[in-house]
């Protein structure tokens, strides 16, 4: 079951359902609660009215912040080469993370992001990351241990899918073979029969 956004545990503190968000499987569950919540200390609320577009696949700058989604649907696209639409390649809402990427290297972004609904997040940006690691080096080594957990395991599920596309694409490209040695008469099955 998921973890309930903010406006649905009104009798809950913000922090304290942004802490349980954090903890969630789609954000960081290595990270336990009592970490989440000295995490969320050094996040900032941020409002995100709905359409806006908020991320940028490429920008170069203000990349370095992560965001924990509180409240909201968010759509995360690619471009495609040679497409004039980018893709839509996940819709997230609350309990899940963008960014954490940025937060470790400010590189470009490697999605767009737009709210589809009003968005309700928490934001932690670099500045406050090194905050947190020089009061809690513990609490911020957890945090690191953790965002770099959650991307090994999104490199291992990317690579999963890559494995996947290129056993695909050899499978095509057998047939792709055979079809073109049966149009010329070079081998295979149906060469010389009429």
């Amino acid at each position: 079951m998921p973890t309930p956004s903010i406006s649905e545990r009104p009798d809950l503190p913000p922090e304290e359902v942004a802490a349980r968000l954090l903890v969630t499987p789609s954000a960081l569950d290595d990270l336990k609660l009592a970490d989440a919540k000295r995490v969320v200390g050094y996040m900032h609320p941020q409002l995100i009215s709905a359409g806006t577009v908020f991320i940028h696949e490429g920008e170069l700058r203000g990349n370095d912040y992560m965001m924990l989604i509180l409240e909201g649907d968010i759509s995360v696209e690619n471009e495609m080469p040679g497409a004039e639409d980018s893709m839509v390649v996940n819709v997230i809402g609350p309990g899940h993370l963008i960014g954490e990427m940025g937060v470790l290297d400010g590189s470009p972004r490697s999605a767009t992001c737009t709210a589809i609904t009003d968005v309700a997040a928490a934001v932690l940006s670099r500045a406050a990351l090194r905050r947190l690691l020089k009061a809690d080096p513990a609490v911020g080594a957890r945090l690191l241990l953790a965002i770099s957990k959650r991307m090994a395991d999104r490199l291992r599920e990317t690579t999963r899918k890559l494995r996947t596309f290129a056993q695909m694409n050899k499978a095509l490209q057998q047939e792709l073979q055979v079809v073109m040695n049966n149009r010329t008469g070079h081998g295979g099955r149906g060469s010389g029969e009429g």
